[in-house]
C-alpha cells in the first residue's frame, strides 16, 4: 500500500551559520571509506546527497544550478549502470525533482526555500546525542546529516513550492513557474491599442 504525504516547505529558516563548513573531496573520501552502511546509503553512488552525483566532486551544501542541465546528460554515468535514484525535469508549468531518500523517514527530512533563490533538502542520518550541542548544520554537518542545495531558476514561483513523500523514501518537489512576463506585457499592449482605437 502506497502512502503519500505532503511535507511542509519551510520559508523562514533563519538558522545562523548553517553549512559554513565546506565538505572537501579528501575529507569526503576519508569519511566514506569508514565503511558505515548509513553513510553509504546517504552519500553513496546515485544518492541526491552524494558530492559525486554529477560526475565530479561538488559540495552538496553549495547551491547547484540543477535545472540548467538535462538529467539524462548530467547523470548518464549513473543511469547507464542503473545506480541513479534521482531525476529532474521541467514542464511548461513547473520544475520537478524526484529522488529516493536514504531511508530516513518523514520526520527526518526537511525542505526549505531560502530567500526565494535556493531550495534545500536536508535531514539527519545520525541523531546528535547531546541536546545542548550546537545545530548539526553549523559544524561538520556530514557527520550527522545530509543536504542538497539547488539554485532556483529566475521564473520559479518559490512561494508555491510543494513537496511530497511517498512510502517515507520517495521525495517529489514541484516548483511552479511564474506566468511569462512576455505574455503579460503583450496582453497590456493589446489592451492599450484597442482602447486607443475607440
Amino acid at each position: 500500500m502506497t502512502s503519500c504525504i505532503k511535507l511542509e516547505v519551510h520559508t523562514d529558516d533563519r538558522t545562523p551559520h548553517k553549512w559554513i563548513v565546506a565538505l572537501g573531496e579528501d575529507v569526503f573520501r576519508r569519511f566514506l571509506s569508514q565503511g558505515n552502511p548509513a553513510v553509504h546509503k546517504a552519500f553513496g553512488d546515485g544518492s541526491l546527497f552524494s558530492p559525486l552525483l554529477f560526475g565530479k566532486f561538488f559540495d552538496p551544501s553549495d547551491a547547484f544550478p540543477l535545472w540548467e542541465f538535462e538529467s539524462d546528460v548530467l547523470l548518464s554515468h549513473l543511469q547507464s549502470t542503473g545506480q541513479s535514484s534521482v531525476d529532474w525535469l521541467q514542464t511548461d508549468q513547473a520544475y520537478v525533482l524526484k529522488a529516493e531518500l536514504p531511508g530516513v523517514g518523514k520526520n527526518q527530512v526537511q525542505v526549505s526555500v531560502e530567500n526565494g533563490k535556493i531550495v534545500e533538502i536536508s535531514g539527519q542520518w545520525k541523531e546528535q546525542r547531546d541536546p545542548r550541542a550546537k545545530d548539526w548544520r553549523s559544524g561538520h554537518w556530514w557527520e550527522h546529516g545530509f543536504v542538497r542545495r539547488l539554485e532556483l531558476p529566475e521564473d520559479a514561483d518559490w512561494r508555491k513550492t510543494e513537496a511530497y513523500l511517498s512510502n517515507d523514501v520517495f521525495l517529489e518537489i514541484r516548483i511552479p513557474k511564474n506566468p511569462s512576463t512576455c505574455d503579460i506585457s503583450h496582453g497590456n499592449g493589446a489592451a492599450t491599442k484597442n482602447s486607443e482605437a475607440m
